[in-house]
């Protein structure tokens, strides 16, 4: 099953069941505060000398069937290629967990994105699927990571999907979505496009 929801209440669910087992997957700098344990392909092993650091070196994941009570894998199923895996694997060692994924916007905007991320995905209320579709840049990126933290504390429902799994991640792939012919919207043409139209009627 799979469902919206948001971070904080996740972190209220994990705050009131303090004795679960947790995981935070592929966290980078950011693991989650109630995460006993945290797992990325980098080593942070120095940064997190609180916290039970594994570094992932396979593709499996270096853990047992359901040993994990909540699993957290937050901005990771986009840089993954084989995602569909990854998803097995995360339904193998949890019987639930939460998903944060970029939007589509989100995806575009941001200027590391563009060659670090491989899938697009959107949600299907309708269904309660994931919908997943390789990468398209669609508009010219024009913001950081750290810009885009920002803008997502006052436009989070835009820019970010947030879900909660039990049992199993429903996802469907449509290989249908193509973009070949769109060309790419340029911000700063359109910025200043606008201008220069508002200054010259601003002159007249």
């Amino acid at each position: 099953m799979l469902k919206r929801t948001s971070i904080n209440f996740v972190n209220e669910i994990l705050t009131k069941n303090a004795n679960w087992n947790v995981l935070d997957i592929g966290c980078g700098y950011r693991a989650n505060e109630n995460a006993s344990v945290v797992a990325d392909v980098q080593d942070f092993s120095d940064f997190y000398k609180n916290k039970n650091f594994i570094k992932i070196e396979e593709k499996s994941l270096p853990f047992k069937n359901k040993e994990f009570d909540f699993v957290i894998a937050s901005h990771v199923i986009e840089h993954v290629d084989n995602f569909e895996f990854f998803i097995k694997e995360l339904e193998r060692i949890s019987n639930k967990g939460y998903i944060e994924l970029p939007s589509r916007l989100a995806d575009n905007l941001v200027f590391e994105n563009k060659n670090d991320h491989i899938w697009w995905f959107t949600y299907d209320d309708l269904n309660n699927q994931i919908i997943a579709s390789k990468r398209n840049q669609l508009v010219d990126p024009f913001i950081t990571v750290s810009m885009a933290k920002i803008l997502e504390q006052k436009f989070r429902e835009s820019l970010v999907l947030e879900l909660a799994w039990e049992d199993k991640i429903e996802y469907k792939i449509d290989n249908k979505i193509r973009h070949e012919d769109f060309n790419t919207i340029s911000f700063f043409k359109i910025v200043k496009k606008y201008l220069s139209k508002k200054i010259r009627s601003l002159i007249k």
